[in-house]
């Protein structure tokens, strides 16, 4: 077995909870906490885990965690701890551990796109037809890479509040959607005027600059390998309007969408008739298909 799971869940308390071990576990284990609070040993040392925090723990580390109750003004002392688990084992999961040294607690956006890698786990671990080793296998290495992916992020973004980090993956997840400036700023729990400084002052982008640059982004990728039309790519991809998209989008290349269409289509192949038709060379103009 290169990479399969021991256990695999999700599991919320709200009555005290407590778990030991010394060492010579069966395999290794991740703790991603989603809601709620708990404290853990951390290299050696009791800390308080919340919302976002991920442990990861070899066999031979020794591993404590525990759920208490904690002060709430309105409702007294509560337990409320929320968490994604799972164990895993096998070669390719050792060699993935021995490849770099990774600390045991980090920091990420608990509504990741590496959140969504743990669900489809535990659906799969939990299929009424079997579990399918294979898939299983590959989902849970593309964990273990999403989980580095997010280290280097952290140790390339020294010094950027981990809220900025929020904000800034929030709108690379939704920014081709009607997001709005506000519905950001309730995400991190900020004031509008707060977010957009802080994220300015961290990013060096506007929420605005930084939103349009993957509009256009995924646009591009769009005009190049998809027949949409380019009013379906401008609607598509959060602009509103293909006049908007149109001097967005002239205003960074210098030239119009269909020209850069055009340009892409003409030199990649001549095989595929169906991209290059219905292309408009101003933003009055309504394409056909």
């Amino acid at each position: 077995m290169e990479a399969g799971l021991l256990m695999c869940g999700f599991s919320h308390h709200t009555q005290p909870f407590s778990n030991i071990y010394e060492s010579n576990r069966p395999g290794y284990l991740f703790r991603l906490q989603t809601e709620g609070r708990a404290t853990a040993l951390v290299n050696g040392e009791m800390r308080e885990i919340t919302g976002g925090d991920l442990l990861l723990y070899a066999p031979e580390d020794p591993y404590q965690l525990s759920i208490l109750p904690f002060d709430h003004p309105q409702r007294g002392r509560i337990i409320s701890s929320s968490d994604y688990y799972l164990a895993c084992h096998g070669s390719w999961i050792d060699d993935w551990w021995r490849r770099r040294k990774r600390p045991q607690l980090i920091r990420i956006d608990p509504e990741d796109r590496l959140l969504s890698l743990w669900r489809n786990l535990i659906l799969e671990r939990r299929g009424v037809g079997g579990e399918r080793p294979e898939l299983t296998d590959y989902m849970l290495r593309s964990l273990c890479l999403s989980i580095d992916r997010k280290i280097d992020e952290q140790s390339s973004q020294q010094g950027r509040p981990f809220i900025a980090s929020r904000m800034k993956a929030y709108i690379e997840e939704h920014a081709t959607s009607s997001m709005r400036i506000e519905d950001l700023a309730e995400h991190v729990q900020l004031s509008v005027s707060r977010a957009s400084h802080l994220f300015k002052e961290h990013v060096g982008k506007t929420i605005i600059e930084y939103a349009l640059e993957i509009r256009l982004s995924v646009a591009e990728e769009r005009m190049k390998y998809s027949s949409m039309t380019l009013e379906q790519i401008a609607e598509t991809c959060g602009f509103g309007s293909y006049s908007y998209f149109f001097r967005i989008f002239r205003r960074k290349h210098g030239i119009s969408p269909a020209e850069f269409r055009r340009s892409y289509t003409s030199g990649a192949s001549q095989s595929k008739p169906e991209i290059q038709a219905g292309i408009a060379d101003t933003p009055g103009r309504t394409e056909r298909e």
